[in-house]
């Protein structure tokens, strides 16, 4: 975090492209532009930018007293699921003779654009304003150079005949984009398709992010993207099973399917006699947060599928790859992405609420159902795994 030294020199210095000063402590639309502009770094700086909360354009200060409040409301808007992918952020107060003044210091994101409520801000000098098409292809370009993450890569052999791209169009794009953007794109389909991370621009074909969000045989390229689901009819593998279903297909598409069929075919009430209330066995909320948390934080370089395993007393999920970017004794109250645009394709689609809760929402499922306590499977580097209990008569 920036040193209260160096921020006292940027109060005295203009406004600029990695600094912008406000007064103002509940406009939050403004604080979100400015966050998403500074972590898209179109002038590409490679150095952090800041919001200072409490200072006026000549940077004097305006006596403002910063409470935990205020702190909180900036912190949130880097996980309320408005701001997409979600940059590294961290938020201070300092304090000066003429007053305090609440910092949030935003990182260059490695894999823009970066979206704010489905708009792409970016700073220009003093100023911020949305991207035109020559800002996006300078993002897209420099998400391309730096890419670290296995869906942003892109899928060599494949081309966009292997997309639905009439999917990705009629489903997703209205989601992704606003209607005044939308209104007035004259962007071709993989310009489109690039602005979102699912196609990359200088390989010439679609990301890992777009063949499995969109493919129209995601398994022929990454032969594992399938989840296997299994009803067995004992409280083993060894055990004989009485269902078997395999969802396969674009991401898009499966993950609704999915959601019904864990409301039909999962998801129970009963009661223990009659006049009693209902319950779940299995509530289908946690159980969806659950297996979507699998597709979103699996290694999809492994061939093998995420498992989705029913037994008479419980239901296991498994997904390749173990805990990424975080401790074991960390978890889950911090959280990282293996799969970066995939989690952001997720939160635009409408499956995922909010950034870094899904496992803490499925245990205040659980718990509110009066289930027992999951049990985590979370240091083993090959494979990370939940079961939840079917709650007892």
């Amino acid at each position: 975090m920036i040193q209260i030294e160096d921020l006292a020199r940027l109060l005295k210095e203009v406004e600029s492209d990695r600094v912008e000063r406000t007064v103002a402590i509940s406009n939050t639309d403004k604080f979100g532009e400015a966050i998403c502009a500074f972590a898209n770094d179109l002038p590409n700086n490679q150095q952090p930018g800041y919001l200072i909360v409490g200072a006026n354009d000549n940077g004097s200060l305006c006596d403002l007293k910063v409470t935990d409040q205020l702190l909180q409301n900036l912190s949130a808007i880097r996980t309320d699921g408005n701001i997409v992918p979600p940059p590294s952020m961290a938020v201070q107060k300092f304090s000066f003779p003429g007053g305090e003044v609440a910092v949030a210091e935003v990182q260059p994101h490695t894999q823009p654009p970066v979206k704010y409520k489905n708009k792409i801000w970016v700073r220009v000098g003093p100023t911020k304003r949305v991207a035109n098409d020559a800002d996006e292809i300078i993002l897209n370009e420099k998400r391309s150079s730096f890419s670290r993450s296995f869906d942003t890569m892109p899928c060599r052999d494949s081309s966009i005949s292997d997309l639905s791209v009439s999917i990705f169009k009629l489903g997703y794009l209205e989601k992704a984009i606003s209607p005044e953007a939308l209104q007035a794109n004259h962007r071709e389909e993989r310009e489109q398709l690039a602005s979102l991370k699912f196609f990359d621009l200088k390989a010439g074909c679609p990301t890992n992010a777009g063949i499995l969000m969109f493919g129209k045989n995601p398994e022929f390229f990454l032969p594992g993207a399938y989840i296997q689901y299994v009803r067995f009819k004992g409280d083993d593998v060894a055990s004989e099973f009485d269902f078997e279903y395999k969802f396969t297909g674009d991401l898009f598409t499966q993950m609704k399917v999915m959601e019904e069929f864990i409301k039909s075919q999962i998801a129970k009430k009963v009661q223990k006699k009659l006049g009693d209330p209902y319950y779940y066995q299995f509530p289908p909320d946690a159980i969806k947060e659950l297996l979507y948390n699998a597709i979103i934080h699996r290694t999809y370089q492994s061939n093998a599928p995420i498992k989705f395993y029913e037994f008479t007393d419980r239901i296991e999920i498994s997904n390749p790859g173990g805990l990424y970017g975080q401790s074991a004794v960390n978890f889950p109250d911090t959280n990282d992405y293996r799969n970066p645009a995939l989690a952001e394709a997720a939160k635009i689609s409408g499956y995922v609420n909010r950034f870094s809760l899904g496992i803490r929402r499925a245990i205040l499922e659980l718990q509110n159902n009066g289930s027992r306590k999951p049990d985590f499977i979370k240091d083993n580097p090959n494979y990370f795994q939940v079961t939840v209990y079917r709650k007892e008569l």
